[in-house]
């Protein structure tokens, strides 16, 4: 009789595209998410946690692949293979579409506007690469049924606030702003507008997206003929005519203008355009670049009622966020900024870190995104058949963070805590009374719960732990009413340069009373400026 095959062992590896956070990373976003909802929460927004699932239909067309139902999103389909199949289930991509079905399912019970943020991972079926999984967290706040554009400059102001909040300055980001309409108006002005313009229009928005990448010379190419890229593959381009083309590239502010009908009303703007009697209100520094851009651009989309509108929404939002105090040195107007080419149908902002930062290679390069955001009017309707007007930000947590670790302003590593060995396992209530003294100070603590037979290993396991501090009590301290202190941050530093005689005169091992176990820790903490540190309360 033939052996029974034995089941073979799993490997223990993560799925590709995935990953696993271990103690430090975990804690930093705890914590950067703790910052960026205290802002959400000054600003009136409301905490939602929906479901991490959601049907196919409720996430609906806009999916990032959508070939087919499970494409683009972990997709599943309830009793496949019974008489009647379920629903196509899916993982949510995003947290803005399951806050459409939210506000569709308890409108009714929902203050209007309804604010609200929502924190949570989100997981994208797609092709991972360096810094690009699958699973990875957001921090959304979205506003719904406020059709005012005061919505929008109030989301680039708070996203301006939440960047300073968890520790980028001024002068390392720029919120960028643009507005779908003024670039449909442009592409309407080039005669790129109806439903035989699909294609080209499609090249042009993606032509558009890669200015930072690909540069003027790049787009410019993508908007005419075509491009070869340095390995020789060439993607064809819209075929736009050198005026379409010329169009295009003066609406991102990268060439001249010419002196043809469609750009020589720039002096002639309408009243709607206008703002204190034709005077723009002080500026501190002359900060007005953001009024000068949106003025250059009015009479590009002169003949185009949906570019006006988009140009009067930029004016009102750049009025709003100057009189606050946001100025073009935070928020700037940028044509460029084109965004989800999904569901967005107005105002669109990205939140871009304008820091060098070395690669995997060594090589320089701008950070980039961190955020982006917009307006979606369309989204809600698709479940009530009535427009609902609504717009939102979300944060990219996990490369805000490697933003923070790349400026050296957050540890890969935190302190460990303290760790009380043991050394007669008969006594661990001795041990336990310790610690649980250090953790009512407010100090993180713990007994050592391994084998303690071998000294040396308890003290190996909290250098492993990265412990600030041993506390050791032996037979003898015991009977003495002392117990003996090791200072193992200190230690590390003696043991690493420090020579003979400084490591006499530098000890790191310090012999105090059991009474002052706390405030002799709190000593030591304090000289490494760790939490817990300072004096006894």
């Amino acid at each position: 009789m033939a052996k029974p095959k034995k089941t073979p062992r799993p490997k223990a590896e993560t799925p590709k595209g995935f990953r696993d956070y271990f103690g430090a990373e975990v804690t930093q976003r705890t914590e950067m998410l703790r910052k960026i909802a205290a802002v959400y929460h000054r600003y009136g927004f409301d905490a939602l946690e929906s479901s991490g699932v959601e049907t196919v239909e409720a996430l609906g067309k806009f999916l990032p692949d959508v070939d087919r139902p499970n494409e683009g999103v972990f997709a599943w389909q309830e009793d496949a293979d019974a008489d009647k199949p379920g629903d196509w289930l899916a993982l949510r991509y995003d947290l803005t579409a399951p806050l459409a079905r939210v506000y569709a399912q308890h409108q009714n019970d929902l203050p209007k506007p309804y604010r609200r943020y929502a924190m949570g991972p989100v997981w994208r079926n797609e092709k991972p690469g360096p810094g690009r999984f699958r699973q990875f967290y957001q921090c959304d706040a979205d506003t719904v049924g406020a059709p005012s554009v005061a919505a929008d400059a109030e989301i680039c102001a708070m996203l301006a606030d939440c960047l300073e909040e968890v520790g980028i300055p001024r002068g390392d980001y720029v919120i960028r702003v643009n507005n779908r309409k003024v670039l449909n108006g442009v592409l309407e002005v080039a005669g790129l507008a109806g439903d035989d313009k699909e294609r080209e229009r499609g090249i042009v928005l993606r032509a558009i997206d890669k200015l930072d990448r690909l540069g003027p010379r790049g787009v410019r190419a993508l908007l005419g003929e075509g491009r070869e890229d340095e390995s020789g593959d060439f993607t064809a381009g819209a075929g736009l005519t050198e005026d379409q083309v010329s169009k295009v590239m003066y609406f991102l502010g990268v060439e001249s203008a010419a002196e043809d009908a469609a750009m020589k009303h720039l002096s002639k703007l309408p009243t709607e355009f206008e703002t204190c009697g034709g005077a723009y209100p002080p500026a501190k520094g002359g900060q007005v670049p953001n009024y000068d851009t949106i003025n250059r651009l009015a009479g590009l989309v002169q003949n185009s009622s949906i570019g006006r509108e988009g140009i009067s929404e930029l004016h009102q939002i750049a009025e709003l966020l100057h009189i606050g105090g946001y100025h073009s040195d935070r928020v700037l107007v940028d044509f460029s900024v084109v965004r989800g080419l999904g569901y967005y149908t107005g105002p669109v902002y990205e939140a871009e870190l304008t820091f060098d930062i070395q690669d995997e290679k060594g090589r320089t390069r701008n950070f980039g995104s961190v955020a982006g955001g917009g307006r979606y009017d369309d989204l809600v309707k698709r479940f009530t058949g009535q427009e609902v007007p609504a717009t939102g930000v979300s944060i990219g947590v996990d490369r805000l963070l490697a933003a923070l670790q790349a400026k050296g302003r957050m540890h890969s590593s935190e302190a460990g805590p303290v760790v009380v060995t043991v050394m007669d396992r008969d006594r661990m209530a001795d041990y336990q009374k310790m610690v649980a003294e250090l953790r009512q100070a407010g100090i993180r603590a713990e007994v050592y719960l391994g084998n303690p037979k071998n000294f040396g290993n308890q003290l190996k396991y909290a250098d492993k732990r990265g412990s600030p501090v041993a506390v050791i009590e032996g037979g003898d301290e015991k009977e003495r009413g002392v117990i003996q202190i090791k200072d193992l941050i200190l230690g590390a530093q003696i043991a690493e340069s420090a020579t003979l005689e400084e490591w006499k005169d530098r000890p790191s091992q310090f012999e105090v009373p059991r009474d002052d176990l706390v405030a002799k820790v709190r000593d030591i903490l304090a000289q490494h400026d760790l939490p817990g540190g300072g004096a006894d309360k």
